[in-house]
C-alpha cells in the first residue's frame, strides 16, 4: 500500500474513532426516548393537530413523563410512608407466590446498583487458576449461615454485557483492590481497554 493510502486509512481509523462513540450515543439517547414515548402513547393526550389531522408529537415527553412518575414516588415515599406501611407492603409482596419471585428480583438487581445498600461496591481480585486472577465485586463476605463459614459470593460481570455470574470463593483467595466500584466495572465490561 502506498504512502497516500496508508494516509487516507490512518485518517478514515481516526474518523471512525470519534464519529462511532458519538454516534452511538446519540443513538441510544434517541432509541430510549422514542421507546419510552411509544410505550406510554402519551401524545394522543395532547389530541390531534387540526391542520394535518396527526396527533400532536412532543419527542421526549413519555420520558420526561416516568422521570417526573419516579422523582414524585421518591418523594412522596421519602416523606410520607412510614416504616411499618413500607413493612406492610413488603410483607404482602412476600404472600403472593409469582409476583413475590419477581418483584425481590428485580428489588434486589435495583438496590446493587443504586440506593443506600449498593452490592457492587466493594471491587476484588481473585485468585482463580495458577497465575490466574479475576476482578469482581464482593457481594456476601459471610456464608456460615448457610455452612460455608470462611467463604464469600464474587460477582463476576462478562465484558460487553451487563450479565454475569456469581462464585464462591474462599476468602483468602480475595484481594480487595485499590480503585472506585466504578472504575472495576468499567474495566471489566470494556474487556481490560479502559484506561485509569
Amino acid at each position: 500500500m502506498n504512502r497516500i493510502g496508508r494516509a487516507f486509512l490512518n485518517y478514515l481509523i481516526k474518523g471512525l474513532l470519534v464519529i462511532l462513540p458519538i454516534a452511538l450515543s446519540i443513538f441510544i439517547v434517541i432509541w430510549a426516548v422514542t421507546t419510552v414515548d411509544s410505550w406510554l402513547n402519551v401524545n394522543n393526550i395532547l389530541g390531534v393537530d387540526p391542520k394535518t389531522g396527526a396527533s400532536r408529537n412532543i419527542p421526549g415527553l413519555g420520558l420526561a413523563l416516568v422521570l417526573g412518575i419516579i422523582f414524585v414516588t421518591g418523594v412522596f415515599v421519602t416523606y410520607f410512608v412510614t416504616e411499618p406501611m413500607y413493612t406492610w407492603f413488603e410483607k404482602t409482596m412476600d404472600k403472593l407466590p409469582v409476583v413475590k419471585f419477581i418483584y425481590s428480583s428485580i428489588k434486589d438487581l435495583t438496590e446493587a446498583f443504586v440506593g443506600d445498600d449498593k452490592k457492587f461496591n466493594h471491587p476484588v481480585l481473585v485468585e482463580v487458576e495458577g497465575d490466574m486472577k479475576r476482578i469482581g465485586f464482593l457481594t456476601q463476605s459471610d456464608l456460615t449461615a448457610i455452612g460455608l463459614p470462611g467463604e464469600a459470593v464474587v460477582y463476576f460481570p462478562f465484558s460487553y454485557s451487563f450479565a454475569g455470574q456469581i462464585y464462591v470463593v474462599k476468602n483468602e483467595k480475595i484481594k480487595a483492590l485499590n480503585m472506585t466500584a466504578a472504575d472495576a466495572m468499567k474495566l471489566v465490561v470494556s474487556g481490560g481497554v479502559t484506561h485509569f
